[in-house]
């Protein structure tokens, strides 16, 4: 049975971005509405790394026989402790060096190549967005598929260029295909056009497919990501113009935006836009989504087949998505008040932690909570370790 939020979700996205060039739609509530959509759509496509994550762990699809079986398990991106505590420092450095591309280098030369870079990544993201509603509309579209096996050997260090050969072998569909072409010629206009709406389809597809793909692993890890990142935002947007400056100056779809107007203004010819960072949807959205994987695995939910539509008890991402939406709200109430940049950060850190926490100690799973993981790496290394201590004893034996 089909989730019938999650199908509202997909449609009010889609609306509102169709919506936005023609009808005024008050920015603040235009805001809350399509972010709390792609939040909710994006967290639940994301369940489908459970699938992922079981078949990494060795576990089998009973619903598959062995020769169809994949030979090779899927790697879904996880995050480490070690790179979560770093992630706020390789940010700031990335921040400041585009802020010092944009102070002393032509603004102009430095958005070109910016924009051909997001035009080529957003190729990639339209088409993963596109591609699987094109296969749900035509089904035979899925059916016809284009397979090559391509094998590079290289010379290089395995350290520099990873082990021989590189397996760059192909698997598409033919909607793949097409969803690919399209989206080339979409991304080509942007790169010539630069308009706003073509820049938040961008934007909206690199937060769908950035949250359904990524996992943080565990919960701890998600806490230090999100505690991290709530001091980063504070010091760059209060503590100097740094964000604020590369947020205004920089021509890409790192930020999703919002008409305040549809008149355009006699001087500049352009509307009043408000925008909202990428990074205040995702990074919250990669939290939010290993809460609604946390939910279905309390449910024993199984992981074959993964269904986005499933329905099972979601009180950790309900609460959660209702604290964003809070913090979200409260970050936009005080701006508004005082007329100045505010860090959703600070508001949107302690709305998701504290509400996710709150509803583990009142329904005693705190230790439950902090125990789930999603990283597969320490599951094989300790498979390892006990097939090496089993395998002791009877090599000595054996002597």
């Amino acid at each position: 049975m089909a989730n019938s939020l999650l199908l509202l979700s997909n449609a009010t996205i889609f609306l509102l971005w169709a919506a936005s060039p023609y009808i005024l739609i008050p920015y603040v509530v235009n805001l809350l509405v399509l972010v709390s959509c792609i939040l909710y759509s994006a967290c639940h496509y994301s369940l489908l790394l459970r699938e992922e994550q079981a078949l990494a762990r060795g576990e089998v699809d009973p619903s598959k026989t062995k020769e169809e079986s994949p030979s090779a398990h899927p790697a879904s991106e996880t995050l480490s402790s070690s790179e979560a505590m770093q992630f706020p420092i390789i940010g700031s450095l990335s921040l400041f060096s585009l802020y010092c591309a944009f102070k002393f280098f032509d603004k102009e030369t430095v958005n070109l190549i910016l924009s051909a870079y997001f035009a080529l990544m957003g190729c990639g993201a339209v088409t993963a967005t596109v591609s699987p509603v094109l296969s749900s509309v035509v089904t035979s579209l899925d059916r016809v598929r284009f397979t090559k096996e391509i094998k590079i050997p290289h010379k290089l260090p395995a350290f520099i260029g990873g082990e021989s050969p590189w397996d760059v072998g192909i698997d598409v569909t033919l909607a793949d295909i097409i969803s690919f072409i399209g989206s080339a010629i979409f991304s080509v206009f942007y790169f010539k056009k630069k308009h706003w709406v073509m820049n938040n389809v961008l934007g909206i597809c690199f937060c769908l497919k950035g949250i359904e793909r990524f996992s943080l692993g565990t919960y701890k890890i998600g806490a230090i990501l999100l505690i991290g990142l709530f001091f980063y935002d504070i010091f760059w947007v209060f503590g100097t113009d740094v964000m604020v400056t590369v947020a205004k100056s920089l021509d890409g779809p790192i930020k999703i935006l919002f008409p305040r107007t549809l008149t355009p203004d006699a001087e500049t010819g352009k509307i009043e836009l408000s925008l909202l960072g990428l990074g205040d949807i995702v990074i919250p959205g990669f939290f939010l989504a290993l809460l609604l994987r946390f939910d279905a695995h309390n449910a024993n939910v199984p992981c074959f087949p993964t269904n986005a539509h499933a329905s099972f008890p979601k009180p950790y991402f309900h609460s959660s998505l209702v604290g964003y939406i809070l913090g979200m709200g409260t970050t936009m109430f005080v701006m508004i008040k005082f007329q100045a940049a505010q860090p959703a950060l600070l508001y949107l850190v302690p709305a998701c932690l504290g509400s996710s926490f709150l509803t583990a100690l009142v329904r005693g799973e705190v230790k439950s909570l902090l125990d789930y993981s999603e990283e597969v790496e320490e599951v094989e290394e300790e498979e390892e370790t006990e097939e090496d201590t089993k395998k002791a004893p009877e090599d000595k034996k054996k002597d």
